[in-house]
């Protein structure tokens, strides 16, 4: 069964930053290309950033420049690092994996930064 636990969302001010961290389970992870989606009230879920299995990155015009997303094979983990956030960046933040013939998500992490 594979499994996605999110973690580091909080509250920051404007400016601020935040480490987002993906811990996954029951996949071979390095095979696979991690996504960080997020999505806030009223809105559509949306991809923020993912990260192949050979470690090219690809990031929402709305996040260059601001966020890098990265990952360790060897931890089987996925990380967010957001910086410069934004009033409109507050929204719950999921780790999402197409594997095993199924598309799967974390539970989320919020993250609010307020205006």
């Amino acid at each position: 069964q594979v499994r996605l636990v999110e973690s580091g969302g909080g509250l920051v001010p404007p400016g601020g930053s935040l480490r987002l961290s993906c811990t996954a389970s029951g996949i071979n992870f390095r095979l696979y290309t991690l996504n960080w989606y997020r999505q806030s009230t009223g809105k559509q879920r949306e991809l923020v950033a993912n990260i192949t299995s050979d470690h090219s990155t690809n990031y929402a015009d709305s996040v260059k420049g601001r966020f890098t997303i990265s990952r360790d094979d060897v931890r089987n983990r996925v990380f967010l690092q957001m910086n410069s956030l934004k009033p409109e960046d507050t929204a719950t933040y999921y780790c999402n994996v197409h594997a095993r013939g199924s598309v799967c998500w974390g539970q989320g992490t919020l993250v609010t930064v307020p205006s």
